[in-house]
């Protein structure tokens, strides 16, 4: 067995003021959707133009409220969801953490057809601009777990950067959160970067969005060999992680989405 490395223990309060604290989690989102924001503004402006940009800003209070809602009730449905039945008001106690990724989405979705028919486009072209955004979320979000030292992987008692997590035993595990945060962050930012600025991808919507479900789905199934799974669900059929069950479909939808968007004439917006 290989030298550990000790887990550098970092207050999860970031600032305290009196009774009132700041988490580095609450601060991970608001990076997240800040950051985001100014992104879809600046993907919002590139030719083609489908609708008036400034709207973005109104679309971060959908956002907001999808990511918190659906986050939530996606953790309480998909990972806890008998424990909660037992214990209904700790459904809304969301500063004890219990966030879902992919409940999330779901929220987002609803987010993004509601935004979409405010301003009168197809669901896939604001899906696109929101897509391509999303992995500035997901990587604050990580190091956030990182930072709270949950989320932690798998034993590696023979790799020299296995740490020791204070609620994972003596024992030397992956810092899955780091590989999630490098693969699900910022290694998905920039394949979407890259696909986003081309002029006959954005004149077909949909192939953006579609790009990022096979690629979530892609990376969250493979950190998911190297993470421990949630010690109440643990391994479910041939050995799979909910996280990968999960992102099965992300991945199925997205292959889907892409063909269908490029099967379809290029969209021409309207006067504006």
């Amino acid at each position: 067995m290989l030298p550990a490395i000790a887990f550098p223990i970092i207050d999860p309060v970031a600032i305290a003021i009196g009774p009132f604290a700041v988490r580095w989690y609450a601060l991970a989102y608001i990076a997240g959707i800040l950051l985001g924001w100014r992104y879809c503004l600046w993907l919002a402006r590139r030719r083609p133009v489908y609708f008036e940009p400034s709207a973005i800003d109104d679309f971060v209070l959908y956002a907001t409220l999808g990511i918190v809602l659906g986050g939530r009730l996606g953790f309480v449905l998909f990972y806890n969801l008998p424990y909660y039945l037992q214990n209904p008001l700790e459904i809304f106690m969301v500063w004890q953490g219990g966030m879902a990724f992919h409940g999330g989405l779901l929220g987002v979705l609803a987010a993004i057809w509601l935004f979409a028919r405010r301003v009168g486009v197809p669901f896939v072209v604001v899906g696109d601009i929101v897509a391509a955004a999303t992995p500035i979320g997901l990587f604050f979000g990580r190091l956030a777990n990182f930072v709270n030292a949950e989320l932690f992987g798998r034993p590696a008692p023979d790799v020299p950067w296995a740490m020791v997590f204070p609620r994972g035993g003596p024992v030397p595990r992956h810092p899955s959160q780091l590989y999630e945060a490098a693969m699900e962050g910022a290694l998905l930012f920039v394949i979407l970067l890259v696909i986003a600025r081309r002029p006959e991808i954005r004149e077909r919507p949909g192939q953006v969005g579609g790009a990022f479900l096979v690629g979530y789905g892609v990376f969250r199934s493979l950190a998911e060999l190297f993470r421990e799974p949630d010690a109440h669900i643990g391994f479910l059929s041939f050995g799979a992680t909910m996280g990968q069950l999960l992102s099965l479909p992300m991945i199925v939808v997205g292959l889907a989405l892409i063909l269908y968007a490029r099967s379809r004439p290029p969209v021409v917006p309207a006067p504006r």
